[in-house]
């Protein structure tokens, strides 16, 4: 249904917006509905700047560098972060990062906001976010302003003000103009909720990071130094028996690996597997009923289980060779993240994309356990070795099926994967809590509408 607005000369702001998207209705209404709550111009209780405009001086011994990419709602992705050079970092004061924060995404998916915790920094930024800093003066909680960004109330003047065709931008004057609610009786508690939620995605990120040492200490990877030759060779019975030509499929590290792991107990994942193969092309519904997992929901420590794709009943039912179940290992077999696993830690029943490769353990090993090993340095060479194709890398069952993986004690397999299950409950409490913050600022909102 088509909606339109019809705009008064006087009611042209500063800005001389003529653009219709600004102007549209939804916003129009949800303005008037937070001007009740007597909101105030951010710049009035924020210093707000960019990032780094010239190029990076990319360093992989550096500094961390923000990039819009690395920001999502309340919290920062930064596995894939570039790093610059100290020297940059250093002639870049402005834009250096502190904590407490809050960085707004300016470009891409325009709005996402996130509070600079400790553990980040040294962290610098480029052009592509804006950095807002609390005033001291102003009282105003950085949690709860990431909070109200991540609103409706907030995430829609991000996109009201976003201006450009080809590259759409938010730029650093229009996010001065956002208006904010205070609130000081309610901003505490609200504050308090948020501050929970990242502990506790903190916590996620601790306890993944306990079970990759564990497991890194167990198999004895820590240890291991791999050769780095300036050359080497293959026999004729190895490429003879793998039919591969590729000079990579040989590389000595991955022998050296192999070796190493063969010194304690051992299968192949072929041999451990009950079921070994790819998931079907969904058909996607927008409001169908059963999760579809793809490729873009595999994460480098859990899969996004709330970004889940979805399907109808009857293609699920159609397509039983792609069900997923409880404890099932996810691997992404198609593309830039070729390997990257993850395992299934839900009882709602799900269906696997062409792109995403399942594994079904059978007998009493660990599942989580297992994703761990794929996800280690175990799993990475080993699909190095065994990746197919040069525009697109390409993961076959029947190569997968070749893995060779470690079989420690079960107690410590489950030592492990309870890690595992841990992050991933810290990590849906973290999520719990600050949607329940932000649904109490727009709740607090719409009461002072009621009024």
């Amino acid at each position: 249904m088509a909606e339109w607005s019809v705009i008064s000369i006087s009611r042209l702001d500063s800005s001389v917006r003529v653009n219709p998207e600004y102007f549209r209705p939804t916003y129009q209404k949800l303005e008037e509905d937070l001007r009740y709550s007597d909101p105030i111009p951010l710049v009035r209780i924020a210093d707000i700047t960019d990032g780094i405009h010239t190029s990076p001086d990319v360093d992989e011994t550096g500094v961390t560098y923000i990039s819009a990419k690395c920001v999502k709602p309340d919290h920062f992705d930064i596995d894939d972060a570039l790093k610059i050079s100290r020297v940059q970092n250093e002639r870049n004061p402005r834009t250096q990062l502190r904590e407490g924060d809050v960085i707004i995404t300016t470009v891409g998916t325009i709005g996402n906001a996130a509070v600079v915790p400790t553990e980040i920094l040294p962290a610098n930024c480029d052009r592509h976010v804006g950095i807002i800093r609390v005033k001291q003066s102003s009282l105003l909680s950085p949690h709860y302003l990431s909070v109200f960004l991540n609103s409706k109330y907030g995430y829609f003047q991000s996109k009201k003000h976003t201006a450009g065709n080809v590259q759409p931008n938010l730029y650093i004057e229009s996010i001065k103009k956002i208006l904010v609610p205070r609130m000081p009786t309610q901003e505490r508690q609200i504050t308090e909720l948020a501050e929970e939620g990242y502990r506790q995605r903190k916590e996620a990120d601790n306890l993944f990071k306990q079970a990759q040492s564990l497991l890194e200490s167990e198999l004895g990877l820590d240890k291991l130094a791999f050769d780095k030759p300036v050359s080497y060779t293959a026999r004729f019975s190895e490429v003879a028996a793998s039919h591969r030509l590729d000079a990579g499929h040989y590389r000595p590290r991955y022998a050296q690996l192999i070796q190493h792991l063969k010194q304690g107990q051992w299968a192949y994942l072929g041999q451990l597997a009950e079921k070994n193969w790819r998931g079907v092309q969904p058909v996607y519904v927008e409001d169908g009923e059963v999760d579809v997992v793809n490729s873009q929901h595999l994460g480098r420590q859990h899969l996004d289980y709330d970004a889940f794709a979805k399907t109808a009943r009857a293609a699920f039912v159609a397509n039983p060779e792609a069900h997923i179940r409880y404890g099932d290992i996810l691997i992404y077999s198609t593309g830039a993240y070729i390997g990257r696993t993850n395992v299934y830690l839900s009882d709602k029943p799900a269906l696997a994309s062409n792109h995403v490769h399942i594994v079904r353990l059978r007998g009493d090993i660990d599942p989580a356990y297992m994703a761990m090993v794929l996800s280690s340095p175990v799993g990475a060479f080993q699909t190095e070795k065994h990746a197919r194709g040069s525009a697109q890398a390409e993961l076959y069952p029947s190569d997968i099926a070749k893995f060779v993986v470690p079989l420690i004690d079960p107690d410590k397999q489950k030592a492990i994967g309870d890690l595992v299950r841990e992050s991933l409950a810290a990590q849906q409490e973290s999520k719990r809590l600050l949607e329940q913050a932000k649904h109490r600022v727009e709740a607090l909102i719409e009461e002072a509408i009621a009024a």
